[in-house]
């Protein structure tokens, strides 16, 4: 009978409307037909389109919940709508994913994405369906790759959709979804599916734009789907963040991957304790290599993004280390803790990063605002005359546009052609004070710092300026012309 009911669920997953060159075969059921729900908030889905950054306005929330050896994602847009992706461990079933979504006041969920059906990924589908459906506003729908499995949890969470008559659509590249000015591209499974149908390989992965902010969401996607998504897509999966592949295991998050993502943080959702060693010192040091900084459920918690459209704000519970290869030198904290998420740095969408600071306000609470910023004021490539005989008139001018001091002891400046200049100890900028680091030889003052090179660094026809902190973590990026 279990099996009878299994299958009956699955002539549920069926195209979305209206999509077009969105194909994949479907279930091996040999009927396919349209849901029989309807819901409040109708799914939509197109054509997979051309990247186009508008203006936008409020705030795009992005929720990685800490559930252990697992992954739980929650968004929730401007307008009010929800997504979310995965719910966690079947051994929770839904318990974390629940108590988190009840303590922030969701009462609907617009869109469930599974992933991919692992028993890690849907542990509480079944629970959350049954919960929105009976206790609160509903589930809009659900989004699923459309690969089966044989597993009791991946059995309950197709009853669960049979029984509250939740629409159920298989998901695919080229598929859309819209949350207002949000946008949810899928890029992966592609029709035919990859890899013999491997469930990991097969995951959705969707990229979330809202406003120059980018997210990639990969499932448990190993180098298969990587090298599918490197091939077909290139230089369109740069992303703000990344949620890196299979809990950060050695097959995901490959040096070809992170080359054409070019990530400004990287999120990896796994157990402090994994039994299978997520995430992985391989592909930590991939991370690294990349200057990457990284944030782990397991150390710092639930971490929550916050995006205007050109600024991303990261906050966790707790506070630990984001140098990849440091990742494990932080305190684990357990799956379900709960508590408020503390703002820890702002990503501008050129990669500056400005670090965070309590400040109190009227009511004596303590929010969180930009303290100290790096940014490039001026650059002054074309030296008068002959640029190798005044490399001191070829200069860059930095600037702490921030309220407080920063310390910029032991930080590295880079150019395109990977050479580099380190900052001396006691190098401090006031807040609004600049500094200027010239070429060629002098004696350094608190205005001014001397790189010491006998040619020329910067082109005059453009050049990229690297600045990294004493961790290796990328803080300020700027390309000139």
């Amino acid at each position: 009978m279990a099996l009878q009911v299994r299958t009956i669920a699955v002539v549920l997953l069926v195209f979305i409307a209206g999509c077009t060159g969105a194909g994949g075969p479907a279930p091996d059921t040999g009927t396919t037909a349209s849901p029989t729900a309807t819901t409040t908030s109708t799914p939509t889905a197109t054509t997979q389109s051309s990247q186009t950054v508008t203006s936008v306005n409020g705030t795009l929330e992005v929720h990685f919940i800490n559930v252990g050896q697992s992954v739980s994602t929650l968004l929730v847009a401007p307008n009010g709508e929800t997504m979310l992706i995965d719910t966690g461990d079947f051994r929770d079933d839904g318990e974390h994913v629940l108590s988190y979504l009840q303590a922030h006041d969701i009462d609907r969920i617009d869109y469930l994405v599974t992933s991919h059906s692992d028993a890690d990924h849907i542990g509480g589908n079944a629970a959350v369906i049954d919960y929105f459906e009976t206790q609160a506003d509903g589930i809009g729908a659900v989004y699923d790759p459309g690969i089966t499995s044989t597993s009791q949890t991946y059995e309950a969470y197709l009853d669960a959709i049979e029984q509250h008559d939740v629409p159920l659509y298989r998901t695919q590249a080229g598929d859309e979804i819209q949350l207002g000015t949000v946008t949810s591209q899928v890029l992966s499974p592609p029709e035919g599916y990859l890899a013999n149908e491997d469930r990991n390989e097969n995951s959705i992965v969707l990229m979330t734009q809202f406003g120059s902010s980018r997210f990639l969401f990969t499932g448990d996607a190993e180098h298969e789907a990587e090298e599918y998504l490197v091939e077909t897509y290139g230089s369109q999966l740069h992303a703000t963040v990344l949620k890196t592949g299979h809990h950060g295991s050695a097959g995901s998050t490959t040096a070809p991957f992170l080359e054409a993502v070019q990530p400004k943080v990287a999120v990896v959702s796994s157990a402090y304790d994994s039994q299978y060693g997520h995430p992985n010192e391989e592909t930590l040091s991939r991370l690294a290599a990349q200057s990457v900084p990284t944030y782990w459920t397991a150390t710092h918690g639930t971490i929550v993004f916050e995006s205007d459209g050109q600024h991303v704000t990261v906050g966790t519970q707790r506070d630990a280390p984001t140098d990849p290869t440091q990742l494990r030198e932080g305190t684990a904290i357990e799956p379900g803790t709960t508590g408020e998420v503390t703002a820890r740095t702002t990503i501008t969408t050129n990669g500056t990063v400005a670090t965070l600071t309590p400040v109190a306000t009227d009511g004596g609470t303590e929010t969180e605002t930009p303290a100290a910023s790096l940014a490039v004021a001026d650059v002054h490539a074309d030296a008068a005359g002959d640029d190798t005989d005044n490399l001191n008139d070829e200069y860059i001018v930095f600037e702490n546009t921030g309220s407080d001091a920063l310390d910029i002891s032991g930080w590295t400046v880079a150019d395109a052609a990977g050479r580099t200049y380190t900052f001396p100890s006691d190098t401090t900028l006031a807040a609004g004070e600049t500094l200027t680091l010239h070429t060629g030889t002098g004696t350094d003052t608190s205005t001014d710092y001397y790189w010491g090179s006998g040619s020329a660094i910067w082109n005059n026809g453009g050049d990229t300026i690297t600045v990294t902190d004493n961790t290796g973590a990328v803080v300020l990026e700027e390309t000139y012309a």
